[in-house]
């Protein structure tokens, strides 16, 4: 089972996470999507994927961020968690992806399992974010068997 927690401001990693939910599914995976996270409706012992977009100076979307919250200021042990995270943002920004690597940061402060380097998509980037995303998926797929 996989929980993909989303963070999106525009719809674009919303969009993404659809995208990666439908390919695991049919890689025969039970993937279930977050669009509103909520620390104690998820499996501390699983694996998440976290797919979010930065908005503002490196801010995490409106739905995303009072998971973020809850995150911070709880003290559970995710010990046997095992985590990813795709971030959407732009380059054109000095906060470029920051949105992922605050939640990474919570995660890897609970001692969480950071299965892989974070794939960061560029808005700059003139291939579309689902197709970077799907082609990171083979790397994270490989780590979950």
């Amino acid at each position: 089972m996989i929980d993909i927690l989303v963070g999106s401001q525009m719809g674009a990693a919303e969009y993404v996470a659809e995208q990666v939910a439908e390919t695991l599914v049919q890689a025969g995976y039970e993937a279930t999507l977050h669009l509103k996270p909520e620390l104690d409706h998820l499996n501390p012992s699983g694996v998440w994927l976290v797919i979010t977009s930065t908005y503002g100076a490196g801010d995490l979307p409106d739905n995303i961020q009072p998971f973020a919250d809850q995150l911070a200021q709880d003290r559970r042990d995710l010990t046997t968690l095992s985590y990813a995270v795709i971030t959407l943002g732009d380059s054109a920004y000095d906060t470029f992806c920051l949105a992922g690597e605050k939640i990474a940061s919570l995660l890897d402060m609970r001692q969480a399992k950071r299965l892989l380097p974070s794939l960061q998509i560029d808005a700059q980037d003139a291939e579309l974010p689902e197709d970077h995303a799907l082609s990171w998926l083979p790397d994270f797929i490989k780590l979950l068997k």
